[in-house]
């Protein structure tokens, strides 16, 4: 079996890589080409190109690399042509993906095209799903209300559940190492959560410094605990004197493989969170962690993406269950007194998020098969193979 597969950013690569996982066990032995990371190299994927190169969110961060990205999507679409894969996959990033499936579509209709994570066509551009139509066959939902969009579009959808269901969470022992290694004693733990790219965490962390001021000058108990996402950790170290100078900063390059663990440990011994909008919502949901949420763009993005938004809340966590129990500040809303008073109050009565958190959970598939098994099964019944 053969397959062209991309993903262009982290969170997509661990979808891959637990796809490919699942292909391998189940179909096995595939050949892969495309564009990853780490986890789908470990699956067996010689990247075409550094998956870096298509970490980009928002409009003016796309517009400088226009060109560039250009190139990409052709010498993808050239390699999945010339490859002649049974199926081509690809993983979230629509803007870059979807030009890909475009040209191979014209080029090579017979070639079966698969997208991974669907557009939130839910929340703003709802048109994208009718334009994907055209050269998408299938499409693998992470959230549970999504297939109903796909399918009105034309494409088959199947919800395969969300990776963060199937992860494992913090032991008692693992609880208790974080809490001995950074001398944290019973000390109640703020976790800050700043985002995984670097363009988020210079324009938060701004705002979420002044917010913590304001929280520490009425809470001056709290131990401060940043765990960083692997591309910032250096932004984050450079920039480490603007901090508070407390704070314990959870860095991947110093903490090799206990860094996991370590991140497991600090969200589930972390008595509130506040974080920047996106799937790590999802994960302290895990954790059952109640959490603060707040998330700015660049001015440009921001102008265009509010005045398209058909939904009135980002938060995964408020989504999937159908409740707001969670604070949010969007955009203009995204300032350091509210978002200090919400993680205060957050803190005094944190028991509303709890039923919300666990229904989350369980309508994401806790507890069920793998997603990335159940993502395999999907690609394979699509291609018509029995499993």
């Amino acid at each position: 079996m053969k397959v062209y597969i991309i993903a262009g950013e982290p969170s997509g690569d661990a979808l891959g890589g637990a796809l490919m996982a699942g292909l391998n066990e189940l179909a096995g032995p595939v050949t892969y080409q495309g564009v990853g990371g780490p986890l789908m190299k470990d699956q067996g994927l010689t990247s075409q190109f550094p998956m870096d190169e298509l970490s980009l969110m928002g409009i003016a961060e796309v517009l400088p690399k226009y060109f560039e990205l250009k190139r990409r999507i052709r010498e993808c679409a050239e390699a999945v042509i010339e490859m002649a894969p049974d199926v081509m996959i690809t993983i979230d990033a629509p803007d870059f993906c979807l030009r890909v499936a475009k040209i191979v579509r014209e080029k090579a209709p017979h070639i079966r095209t698969v997208h991974y994570v669907a557009p939130s066509v839910w929340a703003w551009r709802p048109k994208r799903a009718a334009k994907m139509a055209r050269h998408i066959d299938q499409v693998l939902a992470l959230l549970p209300f999504e297939p109903p969009y796909m399918e009105a579009a034309g494409m088959e959808c199947d919800f395969v559940g969300h990776p963060v269901a199937a992860q494992p969470q913090a032991t008692v022992a693992e609880i208790a190492a974080f809490r001995e290694r950074y001398d944290l004693g019973e000390d109640p733990v703020l976790l800050v959560l700043p985002g995984s790219r670097r363009g988020e965490v210079t324009r938060l962390g701004p705002v979420f410094r002044s917010a913590l001021d304001i929280i520490r000058a009425a809470r001056p108990d709290l131990r401060l605990v940043l765990p960083a996402a692997g591309p910032v950790a250096d932004l984050l170290q450079a920039e480490r004197a603007l901090w508070p100078k407390d704070m314990i900063v959870l860095d991947p390059r110093d903490l090799g493989y206990d860094m996991a663990a370590m991140k497991r440990g600090a969200f589930a011994a972390a008595e509130v969170a506040l974080a920047a909008s996106g799937t790590v919502s999802l994960e302290l949901a895990a954790a059952e962690t109640p959490m603060v949420i707040a998330y700015d763009m660049n001015w440009l993005s921001r102008q265009i993406i509010s005045r398209m938004l058909l939904v009135d809340t980002t938060t995964l966590v408020s989504l999937v269950s159908d409740t707001r129990v969670v604070p949010e500040f969007i955009g203009d809303a995204c300032q350091p007194q509210p978002i200090a008073h919400a993680v205060l109050e957050v803190l005094e009565k944190p028991e509303a998020q709890y039923e919300a958190m666990a229904r989350t959970m369980a309508l994401l598939g806790a507890g069920g098969e793998a997603p990335g098994l159940r993502a395999a099964r999907a690609v394979l019944r699509g291609l018509g193979r029995d499993v």
